[in-house]
């Protein structure tokens, strides 16, 4: 015969159903700020690179504000990678660590390896091909890592759609792909704050 929880019981069952949600709220709300800065970084940053391919901006200084935004925004995604798990212990701490460290030592390779092939020769509209979809695509894989680690759809979907824009971008060309790039990054992060915020806030 089944018996209905005491009030004790229920009192439990809620405090514990209360901190859960407190400590999703608290993982989730950094999320949202962090899919802004990058929805931020991508529109100005790539447009700005597009306006220089177009002439309307010098290339040096098109070059430093995407630099700048792009950097800040790897710093900003380690930064709040590994604190995703304040508060855990054992494997989820280190999971949320080494995530974050991810960040930053896979954009170092990548910038490694795109100048090690811009010193062997690769031409300047190459590597205006070659860093937008290499970046597109480390931030791809990132966030399926991120979803598989914390069974988050949001990240599995944004992974998804950053590996497919930085697959097809280059058969734009330069320019194209550029401008591709900005509106992009705007609709991918900005819907996974928007999503984000929305299952903070039930």
């Amino acid at each position: 015969m089944n018996e209905k929880p005491s009030g004790d019981a229920r009192e439990m069952l809620d405090l514990i159903d209360g901190q859960q949600r407190r400590v999703d709220r608290e993982t989730r709300l950094p999320v949202v700020w962090l899919y802004a800065v990058w929805a931020f970084a991508w529109l100005v940053g790539f447009l700005a690179l597009y306006l220089a391919v177009l002439g309307v901006f010098a290339p040096v200084p098109a070059g430093i504000v995407f630099g700048v935004l792009i950097v800040g925004s790897i710093v900003a995604s380690g930064i709040i990678g590994s604190r995703i798990g304040r508060g855990l212990r054992g494997q989820s701490q280190f999971a949320g660590t080494v995530y974050g460290i991810s960040w930053s030592v896979c954009s170092v390779a990548f910038a490694l390896l795109g100048i090690g092939l811009v010193s062997q020769g690769m031409s300047g509209d190459l590597a205006g091909l070659f860093f937008p979809s290499a970046y597109a695509l480390m931030c791809g894989t990132l966030y399926l890592a991120g979803a598989a680690l914390w069974h988050d759809k949001v990240q599995l979907a944004l992974g998804i759609a950053l590996l497919v824009v930085g697959g097809l971008a280059p058969f734009l060309g330069l320019g194209p792909n550029l401008l591709v790039m900005a509106i992009a990054g705007l609709v991918i992060y900005g819907t996974g704050a928007i999503v984000t915020l929305r299952s903070v806030r039930r």
